[in-house]
């Protein structure tokens, strides 16, 4: 195997052989219709991006607490999961594969977005710095309120269910998000848990939420069909732990025992540094050797770094994000190694199909 065609090479990521390892990553695009319901847009966007090995889908909330920004989609409701189906039809009609990204922001919200303007919650009443987007504009975060021990299995539960209506909608399966700042990383690191019960202190109490979730997705699932998405080196949402090293080496260890479809590494970014500081700065060279499964990362990857990594093992799978929100046919172009449309950051959240689904495909612009 050339390094070239790596990137190009089929793989079996849990129950699935996948025809290449070039992965749409989640990105959250805020063009959810009203209700925060999938529309025709959205199935556009899916279906012009189906030759991915894999489309992770955007990040989508698990329940109406578990909001955070304007017009993003959920699968809590009926009409969200009708909205859902189209996209999955649309997406298996051409040949591919969609996980959803199973999404709970905790902290990272505002009572404006919260049900009848509650409290965010998270695991310890303790505010983000910056300000949360809202539907009248960017407001200053609030402090959260911190979650009750007895509120914890009504989270776990919240999961079940939207990984239930995920199976209901027509997914290949399904990804935690348990990275970027979001709930379960609050619970994790120890800059936003300070809770002294059985979930706060130790590493092992901060995983123990991450654990329950997984393992209760893993219920509706199956564990080849459920991959989990982590940050370790994130500083994201006003993120920190006292020694992520230890931390992330601890949880990436212990999810060896779920044996899921793959864990998704984001990486700081990746360079060309040495082995020894792309250990230090905590990407996928940092945990392969702890981990045993199917490793996917992501962290601003070309076309040859992506080759490279590959080759290497250090990772099974790159996903992409900037690169498939402008390049549609992102494989056939990294297949005949063409040019690349550029991004356009301006139009990344919001708006309508420009910067969405008007970017050309090497067949239109070769017509």
């Amino acid at each position: 195997m050339t390094n070239e065609l790596s990137l190009l090479s089929p793989v079996k990521l849990g129950r699935y052989q996948l025809p290449n390892r070039i992965v749409m990553a989640p990105l959250t695009r805020n063009r959810a219709g009203e209700g925060n319901v999938p529309r025709t847009l959205n199935v556009e966007y899916y279906a012009q991006r189906a030759s991915a090995g894999l489309i992770v889908s955007e990040a989508t909330q698990i329940s109406p607490q578990g909001v955070g920004y304007p017009a993003t989609p959920g699968i809590h409701s009926s009409e969200q999961i009708e909205g859902w189906k189209q996209v999955v039809n649309a997406v298996h009609a051409k040949g591919g594969r969609i996980f959803l990204q199973l999404w709970h922001v905790g902290r990272i919200s505002h009572p404006s977005l919260q049900p009848n303007g509650e409290l965010p919650v998270a695991p310890s009443a303790i505010a983000p710095a910056g300000m949360a987007s809202t539907y009248t504009g960017e407001q200053p975060f609030v402090t959260p309120r911190a979650l009750e021990l007895t509120e914890i299995p009504s989270i776990i539960d919240q999961y079940r269910q939207a990984a239930e209506n995920a199976l209901a909608a027509g997914f290949d399966g399904v990804e935690v998000h348990g990275a970027n700042g979001y709930l379960l990383d609050q619970f994790l690191q120890d800059g936003t848990n300070q809770r002294t019960d059985q979930y706060g202190g130790s590493m092992e109490n901060r995983a123990r939420l991450l654990m329950e979730v997984v393992e209760a997705v893993i219920g509706v699932w199956g564990s080849d069909r459920v991959g989990l998405r982590l940050s370790p080196s994130g500083t994201f949402n006003s993120m920190s732990d006292a020694d992520p090293q230890a931390l992330f080496s601890y949880v990436i260890s212990a999810l060896n025992r779920f044996e899921l479809a793959y864990l998704h590494l984001v990486e700081p970014r990746w360079t060309s540094a040495t082995p020894e500081e792309n250990i230090a700065a905590l990407g996928v060279v940092a945990f392969r050797k702890l981990y045993n499964g199917t490793l996917i990362t992501a962290g601003g990857f070309d076309r040859d770094q992506g080759n490279g990594i590959i080759a290497c093992g250090n990772a099974d799978l790159v996903a992409y994000g900037r690169l498939f929100i402008s390049n549609p046919d992102l494989p056939e172009r990294f297949a005949l190694d063409a040019p690349l449309n550029p991004y356009d950051r301006s139009t990344f959240y919001g708006g309508d199909q420009h910067g969405y689904t008007d970017y050309p495909t090497l067949a239109l612009q070769t017509a």
